[in-house]
């Protein structure tokens, strides 16, 4: 039983999966959560803390792919109770753009909404319709009125939807021959009625991430259920 599992946010399954295959992880296994468990930070802790208890009949250690996001110290509390260690940070942001890179970026400008290639891709559904804006147009201002601008992390250079490398219309649009991610961040930018900004991250302040938690729990096992 000398295998690991992560257990991550839905919203990091496809960076972590590339980040596992590429560091030839073969003896880790993965367990993902809903993201859209985001808008409801209250099942994040117990979720996790299932996975926990479940794994310690089949794997020697485990990791935590998460943030805070919103629980409020709850999940460090926990994870602390059962010896489990989770990515530093309070959200996926500051894992992608690496923690010195992302206070550079926020520090300047607290009012900014955040994007992952995972958000962005998923916009509509996560903020749009699950936050009732499509709905009630008017939660847009309530939600995001003190907001200043929207910024890219993009983690990996989407494919073109058309030729060339095109640039959005006059109103901001998405055009036709936009990369599909920065097309995607372009229409949560439009939705929210502000500009948009990009940075583009890559994988490797995630990977460093991942594996300075895996260094850590491989000299500090699962421990013995606290209860």
């Amino acid at each position: 039983m000398d295998r690991t599992l992560v257990i991550a946010c839905g919203a990091l399954a496809r960076e972590l999966v590339a980040v596992l295959h590429a560091s030839a992880w073969d003896h880790v296994d993965v367990a993902c959560l809903p993201a859209r468990w985001h808008n409801t930070p209250g099942r994040i802790v117990p979720g996790v803390e299932e996975k926990i208890l479940a794994a310690r009949e089949t794997h020697a250690r485990v990791l935590v792919a998460y943030g805070d996001c919103g629980t409020g110290g709850r999940l460090d509390a926990m994870l602390e109770r059962h010896g489990v260690e989770r990515l530093p940070g309070a959200h996926c942001y500051a894992f992608f753009a690496g923690p010195d890179t992302f206070d550079a970026l926020a520090e300047p400008e607290p009012g900014t909404f955040y994007l992952t290639d995972y958000l962005a891709a998923n916009f509509e559904r996560l903020i749009m319709e699950e936050l009732g804006i499509r709905r009630h147009p008017e939660l847009r201002d309530a939600y995001f009125g003190n907001y200043t601008r929207v910024l890219y992390l993009a983690q990996q250079d989407g494919h073109e939807r058309g030729g060339g490398a095109g640039d959005a219309s006059a109103d901001g649009a998405p055009s036709a021959s936009d990369p599909v991610g920065l097309a995607d961040a372009r229409a949560a930018a439009l939705a929210l009625g502000l500009p948009l900004e990009v940075h583009r991250t890559g994988l490797a302040p995630f990977e460093n991430a991942l594996r300075g938690i895996r260094v850590a729990a491989t000299r500090s096992p699962l421990p013995p259920d606290p209860t």
